[in-house]
């Protein structure tokens, strides 16, 4: 399987290729097929890194590591009026 950001500079080309317009009907089919394949592969890889992520917390004079959160699944905090 290709690098992250290898499948990520694909998926850029197809975008940009598709929005000039100019490509066949079905060709464009081809490129979204290949562009949703890349796109699912990156969403892929991208979750696994984040699940190996970890946050090293000092704690008691000891560094502890802690799982990472994303911000985005973090509940909004309210703000006190």
């Amino acid at each position: 399987m290709a690098k992250f950001e290898d499948c990520l500079q694909r998926l850029e080309k197809i975008v940009q290729e598709l929005e000039k317009g100019e490509v066949p009907l079905e060709k464009s089919l081809t490129l979204f097929e290949e562009g949703m394949q890349l796109s699912a592969a990156c969403r892929k890889e991208l979750e696994e890194a984040e699940g190996k992520v970890e946050i090293l917390l000092k704690q008691n004079g000891k560094l502890q590591a802690e799982a990472f959160e994303p911000q985005a699944e973090k509940a909004p905090r309210k703000l006190s009026s």
